[in-house]
């Protein structure tokens, strides 16, 4: 019975190296099926090229002053439906943090929470001044979550932060 335990363990570590590998490749199939079978062109793979195609144009137009004016005008009437305008500014908001000219993922930093026992957490600094919540020294940092879109926003006192990129002290000074 001995002689099996490390058959079983190779293949408990292949099963966690292929899974996500099969899964991902289904799941990049599964979206390529399904943009084929929205656009019935008999091709496969063509439906994908298209997409990309269409995406790649309408960053094209949306450059100039007449395509930003009818991104705006877009944008506000999608932000005037209620259902519409929680999904739709969700995510234009998720995806503006990241880039874009209003990205506010740009300044990672390190923030020392409880005190000096060495614990640290990585997060990003999203907003510098805070004297409009009535908080001065303070920044607010956001803590991302591994897999998925949620996340935990402290508000730091600067000098409890460090910024990373410079490994310099970010004014303020604790949590709340």
């Amino acid at each position: 019975m001995s002689s099996l335990r490390p058959i079983a363990r190779y293949f408990l570590r292949g099963a966690f190296v292929t899974a996500p590998l099969a899964l991902t490749l289904y799941i990049i199939l599964k979206i390529l099926t399904f943009i084929d079978q929205v656009l019935p062109i008999g091709i496969p793979g063509l439906g994908l090229l298209l997409t990309l195609s269409l995406i790649t144009l309408i960053g094209f137009l949306t450059s100039n002053v007449v395509g930003k004016g009818v991104l705006e005008v877009t944008e506000r009437l999608l932000r005037r439906v209620p259902l519409v305008k929680l999904i739709y500014g969700s995510i234009k908001d998720l995806v503006g943090a990241f880039v874009g000219d209003r990205k506010s993922f740009d300044r990672p930093v390190s923030v020392q929470p409880y005190g000096p026992q060495g614990l640290r957490l990585l997060g990003f600094i999203t907003r510098e001044d805070l004297r409009s919540l009535d908080l001065p020294g303070h920044v607010a940092v956001y803590l991302p979550q591994s897999y998925n879109f949620a996340g935990n926003l402290l508000i730091v006192l600067r000098e409890r932060g460090r910024d990373e990129r410079s490994a310099q002290e970010v004014s303020g000074n604790g949590t709340q």
